[in-house]
């Protein structure tokens, strides 16, 4: 039988000074009360109880016994209040993993404002270092782990959190010196910039938006941000976060490729551990995460990124 049912049992025994007000107390019968006692003395070797025909005492290994089976059903009943309370409260640590890409420009900033605006919740944020499967970031430690493809995996759930716009672009310089693209099928004869985990370019939208397998690849990187100023010094074209390219497509330095057709965006999903009941802190952090992203809009999201962003700038003198 279970250990902590007959300690249960035998506590309650004590206190009450019969099997049979000890059943009433637990809603059972006094022979079942019984049989929890007697079990316990069998697994111990050792009686615990006097049994008489009208009262139960204790013996002095039952006194002490009993002493021992209190705490130990108070602290585990204590336990299971504490943490039943910390899973309501917004507030101890939380651990996040993301794609370094990701990490270090729009998320990072999100982040940031998160752990400002909830002190109690201690951030660990890590970038880099994620696997292909989908549910390691829990064998990991992690609470949250952050993805730009729609994952489908019943051992986790899943948040869309924003969408990141994405543009294609190019330095003047690199743009005077090649020509510019007339359509998508020019992409082929430029030396393109490509994320390692990008090979292959979409642009425009929809049915009528069409894949291009990057082959002539003159820089490539882990690092969107390595790749941008690799396009700004006119290395060639790239497919890059339009959060970050934000002030050189403002400037000049960059020019928009292809802004009739544009390029689609990149969905933002979190994904975490499994269950109907969500940490605190976990549906804390994701619905501020949320709001974050809907406050903090990029400029130009969509095609014709440098017109819009250079009519907002405008707007704003």
């Amino acid at each position: 039988m279970d250990r902590l049912l007959l300690m249960h049992s035998f506590v309650t025994v004590a206190q009450n000074g019969s099997f049979n007000g000890a059943a009433k107390k637990l809603g059972s019968s006094g022979s079942l009360v019984s049989r929890h006692v007697a079990e316990l003395e069998r697994q111990m070797g050792v009686r615990l109880v006097n049994r008489t025909a009208r009262s139960v005492s204790l013996t002095e290994q039952g006194i002490r016994y009993a002493e021992f089976c209190t705490r130990i059903l108070d602290e585990i009943a204590a336990e299971d209040v504490s943490i039943a309370q910390s899973h309501d409260l917004a507030e101890g640590a939380l651990s996040i993993i993301c794609p370094k890409w990701i990490g270090s420009l729009d998320l990072g900033d999100a982040i940031a404002a998160f752990s400002a605006a909830h002190p109690k919740i201690h951030v660990r944020y890590e970038l880099g270092g994620m696997s292909d499967r989908t549910y390691d970031f829990l064998d990991s430690g992690f609470d949250v782990a952050f993805h730009t493809r729609d994952l489908r995996d019943s051992g986790v759930r899943l948040k869309k959190i924003a969408s990141l716009p994405f543009v294609l672009c190019a330095a003047p310089e690199y743009l005077a010196r090649n020509g510019r693209l007339a359509s998508p099928n020019d992409i082929g004869a430029h030396d393109c910039l490509v994320h390692v985990n990008d090979p292959v370019w979409r642009v425009g939208h929809g049915h009528a938006s069409t894949l291009h397998k990057i082959r002539n690849v003159a820089f490539s990187s882990n690092s969107y941000i390595a790749l941008q100023k690799a396009v700004v010094h006119g290395r060639g074209i790239g497919l890059l976060p339009q959060r970050s390219t934000y002030e050189d497509l403002l400037s000049g330095a960059l020019e928009e490729l292809l802004p009739e057709l544009g390029v689609p965006d990149r969905p933002l999903y979190a994904i975490y551990g499994p269950g109907q009941n969500t940490q605190k802190k976990i549906a804390v952090f994701l619905e501020f995460l949320t709001q974050w992203f809907s406050k903090n809009p990029i400029p130009g999201i969509g095609s014709g990124a440098q017109a819009r962003i250079a009519d907002s700038a405008r707007q704003g003198r």
